[in-house]
């Protein structure tokens, strides 16, 4: 059944989901956000990618900046840049900032954006597009049926995350280290399964102004 304009989440959110799904609960369900040097220099990046104007080349016309919507993914987005030649299938280029990564989170966003321009269009896109601010080069995606699988079912988990309204447990590990939301996720922490990283930090600050903390300070 198709989602509702209203119930339509950013597809920018399926990369945090595969990376952590606690990182993004705390985007999404309990609204924090906090930059890194990492995410500044790929916020740099999507703006200059944006902001050119549309030209024609010899692989075709680069769209820049094209709004997304999938009613069956219930996603919606934007495309850095999309090259369509007359006659042919439209290519999604998604741009990142560093080397390829080894994991599926930019594969599975790529595919989300192929999969909102396949219904809106109604023409098949085959392939997709990653250009890598360290390398400098684009490097083909095949939308095989096994990525669409992997990139519809982390949609659905999307959703669910969102509706529990729940922010799950950390999982401490090397990830943690990168991530621009570590202060706020707290991932060395042992926190409840039904407690949010913002109710603990309000916990902790709690503790810090009571009366039997000051009381022992003062003595």
């Amino acid at each position: 059944m198709p989602y509702a304009e209203s119930d339509l989440l950013p597809i920018s959110a399926l990369q945090h989901l595969l990376y952590c799904d606690r990182q993004c609960a705390l985007i999404l369900v309990e609204r924090q956000w906090a930059e890194n040097r990492e995410t500044a220099e790929g916020l740099l990046l999507h703006k200059r990618a944006h902001g050119g104007r549309t030209t024609t080349r010899p692989g075709g016309r680069f769209l820049r900046a094209i709004p997304l919507r999938s009613l069956e993914l219930g996603l919606f987005g934007v495309a850095d840049v999309v090259r369509w030649s007359a006659g042919e299938a439209p290519v999604p280029v998604e741009y990142k900032r560093g080397r390829p990564k080894k994991n599926d989170c930019d594969r599975v966003q790529l595919c989300a954006q192929a999969l909102c321009l396949e219904e809106m269009t109604g023409r098949p896109v085959p392939l997709g597009e990653l250009f890598n601010g360290t390398t400098r080069r684009r490097v083909a995606v095949e939308m095989s049926a096994g990525l669409r699988d992997l990139t519809a079912g982390a949609a659905a988990r999307l959703h669910e995350l969102v509706r529990s309204g729940r922010t799950p447990p950390a999982d401490p590990g090397p990830k943690c280290d990168r991530c621009s939301l570590r202060g706020l996720c707290l991932p060395r922490l042992r926190l409840g399964r039904s407690r949010s990283a913002r109710s603990e930090f309000d916990r902790l600050l709690d503790a810090l102004d009571s009366p039997d903390l000051a009381d022992r300070e003062g003595g």
